[in-house]
């Protein structure tokens, strides 16, 4: 286990000591400084606690350890609310170019942005690096309007953008808003529509804040029809005499969160002739999408007679239309292709630009393309044939190609159905020392690396990634890259070894990218119960990232992050006498058991990996009812997983299994032949595992 491994200082200063050469201060490696790594420690749970008062009577201690700037972050932050800005001054000086000093810029500017301190934002705003925040950057585009509101067509669809993103109530955006539907450079509905999409992701306190800049007398009805959506209704009856239409539309869109076919029948019998044909069309839009995620209960064709009622498309976002588009692909037994392209060809240029959009966009065109024309031609050689192509067998061979690679599932089978098959790419060009010196003696690394070696591994991830991604523009050059990764590698940090490998575009290193540790456990565990061991290494590397201590949010552990009822329950299923639940941390445990689920699951769902992979991250019976209705091609079932988790789970699984059976057996692999057809349970095979968890 990793934490035992801490244990060994010796280790670890083997490991880290190089790595801190370049440290801001001259430090010990973790685990020769035990003293210090603990005194950093406790600063970082009184931290977590909000104790300034010990943070203060700790920092003097903290001075010259080789997390330092983090102690005196912690320090400061605690109290940036009555420091002084000449204190805050003195800390970025003291901490420059370091992640620490653009983290306490950007909560400064944050702070400077609610006090409405223009001036002082402004002065400080050029020098922010990280430029990630999307509230700081209301309050930057804000201070433009401010400063020159000619500009204002350009930063409004800014604002718009970053605003409609925000999902949380927020003071950045809803200010810059504000102040630009009081120019009339964004228009009511703009806020209108915040609102719905606000209320619709269940962030009431948004929508109120929304609400308030065009209609702040109707801020009671918001917060009761948010309580109750039918009760609220039932009481309204002109929509134009006693309350404002759009009030109306926000009391259906929160109904049809919970009860679509109420809201239609709501939309349909009383209020459709009361509102405009734009909020009519969001509501049929929601509508459908509602009806299309419930797959296994509901047929496609319910929400795709709802999505029928839209009378432009352009008026739903692109969540719906991706929806009507998931919907038209289980239709029936195939595809409604012209649907499929009409969603696709509706969305915005970025809705477009996704690989799943272009992949499906791709198979539309092929699928509806007339064949190909053979046409006589003279040549100089004599007669000859030549093959013709349609226009949209031309785009749809473009599009497959603009997207098709080894790495990503819709990457993958872009790659299949140009006639390829799946293999490791080329090796890059070995990193010289010089490279791999540049990545080892990194500031920004080195204090990541240290922080994840004592536990702090949050802090290490992103200082780790501000190293790699926002230091410098555009983030590290890909050689640069290649050698963070290997650093990370070397270091057995695996999830910072892959997610920064994975940043290259133009070569692609699978060692880093999809690494084998513990190979001769999970190999031989996997054969031993006739499991893939790709598929086992492909559920991992997803699960967890190698991290063997990791914990998930609702209580999964290790490598394969299992729950503790399911260990146990798989543990007295498979024989494993005396099991407690504190062995799911140890390894081999954790490896004997997730195989083993996984195994059972596999088997329960009649061997499908997809179904199988959803099992294992959503439960058994959410994919044993997902399966109902059509029989369908497996891809186009992942595609239409309602749970957004789940979805990109599921591909990424079946996609990196792919890639690890590529490296194991050293042969090309196909991921459509793992995808396969997946349809209702066959009557006449054995009854599932109704007790699996």
């Amino acid at each position: 286990m990793l934490y035992k491994f801490l244990c060994s200082a010796a280790v670890l200063a083997a490991l880290v000591a190089p790595a801190l050469a370049q440290s801001p201060s001259t430090a010990l490696p973790p685990g020769a400084n035990a003293a210090g790594d603990s005194l950093i420690v406790e600063m970082n749970k009184a931290f977590k606690r909000g104790d300034k008062g010990r943070l203060t009577q700790l920092l003097p201690q903290a001075r010259g350890h080789a997390l330092e700037p983090w102690a005196a972050y912690w320090e400061l932050k605690a109290r940036l609310g009555e420091a002084s800005p000449q204190e805050v001054q003195d800390f970025l000086a003291r901490y420059a170019g370091s992640y620490q000093e653009d983290r306490l810029r950007n909560d400064w500017l944050l702070l400077l942005g609610q006090r409405r301190d223009w001036a002082s934002f402004s002065a400080e705003y050029p020098k922010y690096r990280m430029n990630d925040d999307r509230e700081l950057r209301c309050y930057a585009l804000l201070v433009e309007h401010l400063k020159n509101p000619t500009q204002d067509a350009r930063l409004s669809g800014e604002v718009r953008k970053n605003w409609y993103a925000q999902r949380d109530a927020d003071d950045g955006c809803t200010a810059a808003a504000e102040r630009l539907v009081g120019s009339n450079n964004l228009t009511p509905l703009d806020v209108w529509q915040k609102a719905r999409l606000a209320l619709e992701a269940n962030r009431p306190k948004a929508a109120s804040n929304a609400v308030a800049i065009v209609a702040p007398e109707a801020l009671g009805m918001v917060a009761e029809l948010n309580s109750s959506p039918i009760k609220f209704l039932a009481g309204k009856y002109l929509a134009l005499r006693t309350v404002r239409k759009e009030i109306i539309t926000l009391a259906l869109v929160k109904l049809a969160i919970s009860d679509s076919e109420g809201a239609a029948s709501q939309l349909d019998g009383k209020w459709a002739l009361q509102l405009t044909a734009e909020e009519r069309n969001w509501l049929w839009g929601l509508i459908g999408k509602q009806t299309a995620s419930r797959m296994g209960t509901q047929p496609a064709g319910d929400a795709l007679q709802y999505y029928a009622r839209v009378t432009k498309d352009a008026d739903l976002t692109d969540d719906m239309l991706a929806w009507k588009a998931r919907a038209a692909l289980r239709a029936g037994t195939q595809p409604s292709w012209q649907l499929v392209l009409a969603a696709i060809n509706a969305m915005s240029e970025d809705g477009r630009k996704e690989p799943v959009w272009t992949y499906w966009k791709a198979r539309a065109l092929l699928a509806m393309s007339p064949p190909d024309i053979a046409t006589a031609v003279v040549t100089p050689q004599g007669p000859a044939t030549t093959t013709v192509m349609a226009p949209q067998r031309i785009e749809g061979l473009r599009l497959l190609q603009s997207i098709a690679s080894a790495s990503g599932f819709y990457e993958q089978l872009a790659l299949e159905d140009l006639g390829l098959k799946i293999s490791v790419p080329p090796k890059p060009a070995p990193l010289t020392a010089q490279e791999k010196d540049a990545a080892r003696l990194n500031p920004g690394l080195s204090r990541a690396t240290y922080a994840i070696m004592i536990g702090l591994r949050s802090e290490g991830v992103r200082e780790w990634n501000y190293a790699t991604n926002l230091h410098q523009k555009s983030g590290m050059g890909e050689r640069e890259l290649l050698a963070a990764a290997q650093v990370a590698c070397d270091r057995q940090i695996w999830d910072r070894c892959i997610n920064t490998s994975e940043r290259t575009t133009s070569v692609a290193d699978f060692e880093q990218r999809f690494p084998m540790p513990f190979q001769a456990a999970v190999v031989k565990r996997s054969q031993s119960i006739n499991l893939d061991p790709a598929y086992v290494y492909g559920l991992i590397r997803q699960e967890s990232r190698f991290i063997m201590d990791a914990r998930s949010g609702v209580g999964a552990s290790g490598l394969m992050q299992v729950m503790p009822a399911t260990a146990r329950w798989t543990a007295n299923k498979i024989g494993l006498d005396g099991f407690t639940p504190e062995q799911i941390n140890d390894r081999d445990t954790n490896i004997t058991i997730g195989t083993a689920y996984l195994k059972l699951a596999l088997d329960d769902l009649g061997g499908s990996m997809p179904m199988a992979a959803a099992a294992y991250n959503a439960g058994p019976g959410r994919p044993r009812t997902w399966r109902n209705g059509h029989v369908l091609d497996a891809a186009i079932w992942a595609e239409n997983v309602p749970f957004a988790e789940t979805r990109d789970y599921v591909k990424k699984v079946l996609s990196n299994t792919t890639n690890y059976a590529a490296i194991l057996t050293g042969q090309p692999q196909s991921l459509k032949s793992r995808l396969g057809m997946i349809g209702p349970r066959d009557a006449s095979m054995p009854e599932p595992y109704m007790d699996l968890p």
